[in-house]
């Protein structure tokens, strides 16, 4: 786990590092937004403690423009109101502490982060896998793909592309193991995911 905490002042940085190395969170520690995006994220579970006023960009600006792929946010902060705490919950932040900084609130509010984190990346991997697996596909498996989910039978694809019915059957095949679908529901549910057309009208009865 590694967290990260953004604050511009140094001695309630080096505090907040101790109270998170209490209880047993490794941490890296910077005094603004511009220093925190250069430094490398390591791909590890984690959470951004954030202060409310800082150098340049602010806490609650960086949070509203801040993409996916950046860890939960905890605002931890000597500055807070009751419009910014506000604004920062409805931002999506995990939590937001004010002075003194020792509350156990910290704790328990990295322990709910993580485990937001945890969703976060679950999901963003079960995003990923769809394109990872289209990316395998060759550009006729492709072209092969949207005559699949639209219903078309083997025959009236293979028309519409200009190949022998076997050819057809070989491709969609290579396009049901590559993309792992054990049936056409999951290979439509990819398609979906991915934003490839599903085009039912053009499906013929035979």
């Amino acid at each position: 786990m590694q967290d990260s905490i953004v604050y511009d002042d140094w001695r309630i940085r080096e505090a907040i590092v101790e109270r998170l190395a209490a209880i047993g969170s490794m941490s890296c520690a910077f005094q603004s937004i511009d220093e925190y995006l250069k430094h490398p994220r390591p791909d590890a579970l984690g959470c951004l403690v954030l202060d409310v006023e800082l150098p340049g960009i602010d806490g609650l600006d960086f949070q509203e423009q801040a993409k996916d792929g950046h860890p939960p946010i905890i605002f931890l902060t000597g500055h807070g109101d009751i419009p910014s705490s506000v604004r920062a919950i409805k931002a999506g932040a995990v939590n937001f502490l004010t002075k003194p900084f020792n509350s156990p609130e910290l704790p328990a509010s990295i322990d709910t982060a993580v485990v937001q984190d945890h969703a976060a990346r679950r999901e963003r991997e079960e995003r990923s896998a769809p394109r990872a697996r289209h990316a395998t596909l060759t550009a006729r498996e492709r072209e092969v793909l949207p005559l699949v989910v639209s219903g078309l039978l083997n025959k009236q694809a293979a028309a519409e592309l200009g190949i022998s019915e076997v050819t057809m059957q070989i491709h969609r095949g290579r396009v049901m193991q590559k993309m792992q679908a054990a049936s056409i529901a999951d290979l439509v549910r990819s398609a979906h995911e991915l934003g490839i057309p599903i085009n039912h009208s053009r499906r013929r009865d035979d």
